[in-house]
């Protein structure tokens, strides 16, 4: 297995770990997906994305809706996406995502994390190169053979299929196929996938470190302080670094 699984493996338990935080970032998903493409999902090929992640954490339907008519509202404010790099202790390479309404207030915070727990706030570019920037897909693996869909994929960039395992709301295992891609594969695979009637269960993007760093346990705990402040912040919608990652 490739980069993309082992990535896979080590953070999937950490991911939208906690609910009211996954529902604030797709809420904010949402906003920026109806202000870009309008709040029709059949003609808003982000919007259809987002709704499938909100569906895949178990966001009621009723919420879904009432977000897509507030980010219809002329008096909805927008969402930046904004990207900060840093270093945290130890040489580990920090990148943070960030939707914000305040810029202002977003670079305050993020940098007093970093001053916090003895990091620095790097410039814009010193870091970023350090990570692939890609694509995913979450499927239905029923009936597919996934040695003749990755050679249907091929032409799109996709780097790994494989299958993956998690657990439903119910504690029951399932089966489903992860699609690994460049980052901008994503509109074509997303219509192959559609236009085949591959049933996708969520899609997104991640930076996947190029080269990770192992630390000691007391050096790991050092960086995890930051990581976890970042990540506590509305702002943040995910965090990424070089830090080799126990799997789950």
């Amino acid at each position: 297995m490739g980069r993309a699984f082992e990535f896979r493996k080590a953070r999937k338990m950490k991911r939208w770990s906690a609910m009211s935080k996954a529902f604030t970032r797709i809420g904010k998903d949402i906003v920026m997906a109806v202000k870009e493409g309008g709040p029709d999902p059949d003609s808003n090929s982000r919007l259809r994305a987002v709704i499938q992640n909100a569906k895949s954490v178990n966001m009621p339907k009723d919420n879904i809706e009432r977000a897509i008519k507030r980010a219809s509202d002329k008096n909805q404010g927008d969402y930046k996406e904004v990207l900060f790099e840093g270093y945290a202790q130890h040489g580990i390479a920090i990148l943070i995502e960030t939707a914000t309404d305040n810029n202002t207030r977003t670079v305050a915070n993020v940098r007093s994390y970093f001053n916090k727990c003895d990091g620095s706030l790097g410039t814009q570019g010193s870091v970023v190169f350090m990570f692939d920037h890609t694509c995913n897909f979450k499927i239905k693996g029923d009936g597919l053979d996934l040695e003749e869909l990755e050679l249907e994929l091929i032409d799109f960039g996709v780097e790994e299929i494989f299958e993956d395992t998690d657990e439903d709301a119910d504690g029951n295992e399932q089966t489903s196929v992860m699609i690994y891609a460049p980052f901008e594969s994503f509109g074509s695979i997303q219509s192959y996938l559609e236009d085949n009637n591959i049933e996708i269960i969520s899609s997104g993007f991640e930076r996947i470190p190029q080269v990770t760093k192992t630390l000691t346990p007391e050096q790991m705990e050092d960086v995890e302080k930051l990581i976890e402040k970042l990540e506590e912040d509305d702002d943040v919608q995910n965090v990424y670094h070089t830090m080799e990652e126990i799997a789950a």
